[in-house]
Formats: structure tokens, C-alpha cells, sequence
């Protein structure tokens, strides 16, 4: 008898089963990381995850029960080192690698961006930037040959966010160093870098930034389909290029903002914001 075709796409197209990713960020069910362990997982790769700290590992028992998790703090080179060092004693080989790390600290709230203190900046620089450096520099003799690299930026780095303080410079940092590590990693690999850009997203690191869930619900308005970005889209796009099917992106940074970009002169939100003008 003939079946008739299924339109659910099938998991098996992105060719992960059986490949092992290294998941760095994941802080609950609301992460970025988190959402796109699920779809690796259901793709039958092998999801090892690295958490921050033994506390953080203690929170995420339940939700990734049974998991393989290893402690690292990036901020501390010896810990990022006892990473290495443990994947190699074990023999594991790392097919793919999700970067989804960034810290900011606005002790005061958002600040001008002229007034960001020495600390903040390099400390912002050290955990959400070089980390990717620094942590790949480790692996790199874990890596397959054509293990795949996946950070999470953001949509735009060179609009002046007042809502994402001094972040937008270090993802600019982030971005940039995807073509100088593939590059780097091409004399003895094929190691890709890339990253997922996304919009606004609605998780729990977001919500405790001031000014961010306005910035949302304004990003809603000038989507053109009139609904937000999910971590799940952005989630979907980090799995395909993690996949062997994106064997031919690098060193690109996919903009994930459901065309928010195109969109800032919507007519109703002009018409908005000018009727308040008149009033």
C-alpha cells in the first residue's frame, strides 16, 4: 500500500545523528542553548553540555537529567583548560560547538554608553567574546575536521540600542572574530565559524536587562508579521548550521529577525508615533 507523503520535515535531512555537540550557555528551558539542545537531541546527535558554575549545574539536574555536564566558567582560563582536558582524556570528538555566552554588568542600570567603566567593557569583552577564542583554541584538537561552530549575536550591531547598553560593540567583537577563527582553523581544518543573529528574544537573561521588554514589544510592532522572533526560529537556524548540510556557510553571521530590518518606517507605527507628537 502506498503511504502518502508526510509534510513534517524529517530530522534526518540535517544529517546530525550520531554527531556530538558541545552546548556552552544553557541557563534554563527558556535558553537559547536549551532549545537548540532539544532539536539536536531529537535529531540524534550527542548533546554534552558545559554550565557556569557547580550551582548552575545543581538547577539544571532536572531539566537535563541524565545529561553529560562539565563545570566551566569561561571567565577562568584553568577551567576552560580542565574542559579540554577531560573531553580529550575521555576520547570524545567534538562535531559541533554552540557558543551561547554573554554577560554584561549594569550595576547602576543602563548607563550612556560613554560612561561604561574600563571593568565592565573588558569583562563584557573577556566572557562574551574571547571565551569563543579561547574555549576553540583548547579544542582545537577535539575537533572533528569539519566540526561546525555556532555563536548567537544579534540582529544589528550598529544600531545605538539604548535598552542593550555597551553589549552591541562586544558582539560586534564576537561577529567579527568568526572570519579571523576560520581563517585561522582553514591551515589544518575545515572547521566553519558562524554565527545566529537574532532579534529580540523573549528569555529570562533578556528580561532582567531595563528597558528590554519595551524594546520587544516595540520590535513586535515593527515586525511586518506582526509577531516576535521565537528562540525556537533562531534555535532552528543554529541546528542547520550545525548540520553538514550548511557544509558551505562560513564565517557568515545569519541575521534572524523575521525582517524587523525592513521595517522600521511601518506606516502605522510613523502614524503613532506622530499622533502623539500632535497631542
Amino acid at each position: 500500500m502506498n503511504q502518502k507523503p508526510s509534510h513534517e520535515p524529517s530530522l534526518d535531512f540535517l544529517g546530525l545523528r550520531d554527531r556530538t555537540v558541545l552546548v556552552m550557555g544553557v541557563a534554563n528551558k527558556k535558553s537559547v542553548a536549551y532549545q537548540i539542545s532539544r532539536i539536536l537531541s531529537q535529531a540524534g546527535a550527542r548533546v554534552i553540555y558545559s554550565v557556569r558554575s557547580e550551582s548552575r549545574k545543581e538547577s539544571l539536574a532536572k531539566l537535563l537529567d541524565g545529561e553529560k555536564m562539565i563545570v566551566c566558567d569561561v571567565e577562568d582560563q584553568s577551567q576552560i583548560d580542565a574542559l579540554a582536558e577531560q573531553i580529550a582524556s575521555e576520547g570524545i570528538r567534538i562535531d559541533g560547538l554552540v557558543h551561547s555566552i554573554a554577560f554584561a554588568d549594569y550595576p547602576e542600570g543602563i548607563r550612556p554608553f560613554h560612561e561604561t567603566t574600563r571593568k565592565q567593557f573588558l569583562q563584557a569583552v573577556d566572557i562574551s567574546a574571547y571565551s569563543l577564542i579561547s574555549v576553540c583554541n583548547a579544542l582545537k584538537d577535539q575537533f572533528s575536521a569539519d566540526a561546525s561552530i555556532v555563536t548567537i549575536g544579534i540582529s544589528t550591531t550598529r544600531m545605538a540600542s539604548e535598552s542593550y547598553g555597551f553589549m552591541a560593540p562586544i558582539k560586534a567583537a564576537l561577529e567579527s572574530s568568526l572570519a579571523f577563527l576560520t581563517k585561522s582553523f582553514s591551515r589544518f581544518s575545515e572547521v566553519r565559524f558562524n554565527a545566529v543573529s537574532a532579534g529580540l528574544l523573549k528569555t529570562s537573561a533578556s528580561a532582567g536587562i531595563p528597558g528590554y521588554v519595551d524594546s520587544y514589544l516595540y520590535a513586535e510592532k515593527v515586525i511586518p508579521r506582526g509577531r516576535a522572533v521565537s528562540t525556537k526560529e533562531v534555535a532552528n537556524t543554529a541546528a542547520f548550521l550545525l548540520s553538514p548540510r550548511s557544509s558551505g556557510i562560513a564565517a557568515q553571521s545569519i541575521v534572524v529577525d523575521a525582517a524587523m530590518a525592513i521595517n522600521y518606517f511601518d506606516s502605522a507605527v510613523i502614524q503613532a508615533v506622530t499622533a502623539q507628537d500632535i497631542d
